[in-house]
C-alpha cells in the first residue's frame, strides 16, 4: 500500500511538473502570474544583499553607520546595497525602484543588467531614469514580442497611437507631436504593411485628415478609402496632389501670421509657432500623409519623369521641414531609402526623426534607417528572423532604441474601422478632387432572401 501511495505521489509530481513545462511554453502569461511571479519574488528578496554585492552595486556605509555597529553587535561592517522600494508586480514582470547610495549612477545599474537577469531568473532587466538618485527596474519574466498582447492601459491621445508593444512590456506610442515624422523600412513580409495597418486603424478614430500616397496602384492603401480623405495611386497623380499640400500648408502659415499680426511677407522659416497655438474654432485639422513605397517616386525611366521626379521630392523636402508647423506630418515607408535612388533622397531622410526598421534583405538597409542616428541598432535589426514578422527596431535622434512589435490586425477589420470612421474624416475642399471613390458595399444575398417581403394585393 506505501507503495501505491509513493508511486501515486510521484505519478503526480511528474504531471504537475509536465504541466507547469507546458504552461511556461504555451501560456507564458499564465505560466508567470501562477508561478514564476511569486516564485520570482521570494528569490528576490531572498538573494537581494548577496545579489548586489555580486554585481558590485553596494558601498561603504556611513562612518555613523560603521560606528554603530561596531559599538552594538561588534560585528564585522559589510557594504551596503542600494535601498529597495516596494515590489510592484505586473502582467509580465515585476518593477522596483532603487535609491542609489553616493557616488553610484545609474550607468552603473544598467551596466549589470545582464548580471541581474541571470541571478534573479528572468527574461530580462531594463533600467530607467526616474529623478535623480532613483532609477526604476522593470523584470520581465518572459519573452512579450512572441505573442504580442498590447497592455490594457496605454496613453493614447489626440495624434498619439500605440501602435507596437516594447520588449520591456510597455506600449510604443506613436506620437506626432513629438516625433512629427517618421522613416518605415522593411523587406516584403517583414510586417511593415502590419505596422501601418495599425497606424491608420488607430489614427482613424481622431478628427484627423488622412492622405496617402500608393504607387502600388493602390493595394495597400485601397482598403481604407472610406476613411482617407486623398489617395493617389500612381506618379502621376501624386505629382499633382503634392503641391496641393504644399499650398495648403502655406496657407496655413498665412493664418498663423494673420492670427499673430505678423506681416504677411513675412518668410516661412522665421515663424516659430505652430497651429496648436491657435484657437480651437480656427485650428485647421491636422495631416498625415502616408507614402507607401516611397522608391517608386524616385524611380523614373525618361527625361520627363526625371523632371517630374525633381518637383515632387522638392516638395516633399518642403513638407518635412516646414510642415510639422502647419501641423502636416509624413509617415514615409519603403524596403530601401538611400541616395542610390537620386537627388533628394538623403535629404529627405535627414528629415525624418523617428525610425522603425523591420527585417532587411542586407546590412547597407539597416544602415539606411539606423545607422546615423543610434549606430548599435544596426545590429539588432540584421538579427531579425523571417519567422517572427512584426518585429522591428525603433530609435529616434536621441540616439535611444529599442525592439518593438506589431499585434496583428487583420486587413478585413482595419477596413471595418475605417468604414465606421468615416463621418470623422475632416472637410479639407482643397482634397475634395482627390478623394477616392467608395463603391457601395455589396448585399449578401443571404441578407436580401432574409429581407421581408412587401405586401401585395
Amino acid at each position: 500500500m506505501t507503495d501505491l501511495v509513493t508511486w501515486a505521489e510521484l505519478g503526480g509530481s511528474l504531471a504537475a511538473i509536465g504541466g507547469a513545462a507546458y504552461a511556461r511554453h504555451a501560456h507564458p502569461a499564465a505560466y508567470w502570474s501562477t508561478v514564476g511571479l511569486p516564485v520570482s519574488v521570494a528569490w528576490l528578496l531572498a538573494s537581494y544583499t548577496s545579489t548586489m554585492d555580486a554585481c558590485g552595486l553596494t558601498v561603504e556605509p556611513p562612518r555613523w553607520r560603521a560606528l554603530a555597529v561596531k559599538a552594538t553587535t561588534r560585528r564585522e561592517v559589510r557594504p551596503v546595497p542600494p535601498r529597495r522600494g516596494m515590489i510592484r508586480p505586473t502582467s509580465a514582470g515585476l518593477r522596483l525602484r532603487l535609491r542609489l547610495a553616493p557616488g553610484q549612477e545609474p550607468a552603473d545599474v544598467a551596466a549589470s543588467a545582464e548580471r541581474l537577469r541571470h541571478a534573479w531568473g528572468v527574461h530580462a532587466v531594463y533600467v530607467r531614469d526616474v529623478k535623480p538618485g532613483v532609477v526604476e527596474l522593470r523584470l520581465v519574466g518572459f519573452d512579450v514580442l512572441r505573442k504580442v498582447r498590447m497592455p490594457r492601459r496605454t496613453d493614447a491621445g489626440p495624434l498619439r497611437v500605440p501602435v507596437a508593444l516594447r520588449e520591456d512590456a510597455t506600449a510604443f506610442v506613436r506620437d506626432y507631436r513629438a516625433v512629427p515624422h517618421e522613416l518605415v523600412l522593411g523587406a516584403t513580409l517583414s510586417g511593415k504593411s502590419m505596422f501601418l495597418r495599425n497606424l491608420l486603424a488607430g489614427l482613424a478614430a481622431q478628427p484627423v485628415v488622412l492622405v496617402g500616397i500608393d504607387c502600388k496602384r493602390g493595394v495597400e492603401l485601397a482598403p481604407f478609402a472610406p476613411r482617407l480623405s486623398a489617395l493617389a495611386t500612381d506618379p502621376e497623380q501624386a505629382a499633382e496632389l503634392l503641391p496641393v499640400l504644399v499650398k495648403e500648408m502655406e496657407g496655413r502659415y498665412d493664418l498663423i501670421k494673420a492670427r499673430q499680426g505678423i506681416a504677411p511677407g513675412t518668410p516661412d522659416e522665421l515663424i516659430t509657432s505652430d497651429v496648436w497655438g491657435l484657437p480651437e474654432d480656427q485650428r485647421p485639422a491636422p495631416i498625415v500623409l502616408f507614402v507607401d513605397e516611397v522608391a517608386e517616386l524616385f524611380l523614373v525611366a525618361t527625361r520627363k519623369e526625371e523632371e517630374r521626379r525633381d518637383e515632387m521630392v522638392t516638395q516633399l523636402i518642403r513638407l518635412a521641414q516646414l510642415g510639422r508647423a502647419a501641423g502636416i506630418y509624413l509617415e514615409v515607408c519603403g524596403q530601401r531609402f538611400g541616395a542610390e535612388l537620386g537627388k533628394g533622397a538623403t535629404m529627405l531622410r535627414a528629415q525624418l526623426t523617428g525610425r522603425v526598421c523591420h527585417r532587411v534583405n542586407d546590412e547597407a538597409s539597416a544602415k539606411m534607417a539606423l545607422g546615423d542616428i543610434a549606430p548599435e541598432a544596426v545590429l539588432a535589426a540584421c538579427a531579425i528572423a523571417a519567422e517572427l514578422p512584426g518585429l522591428a527596431v525603433v530609435g529616434d535622434t536621441s540616439g535611444g532604441w529599442s525592439r518593438i512589435r506589431t499585434p496583428h490586425l487583420s486587413l478585413a477589420d482595419a477596413a471595418a474601422t475605417c468604414r465606421e470612421t468615416a463621418h470623422l474624416a475632416p472637410d479639407v475642399p482643397a482634397l475634395a478632387p482627390f478623394r477616392p471613390h467608395v463603391p457601395p458595399v455589396p448585399v449578401k444575398e443571404s441578407d436580401r432572401l432574409a429581407a421581408p417581403q412587401p405586401i401585395t394585393e
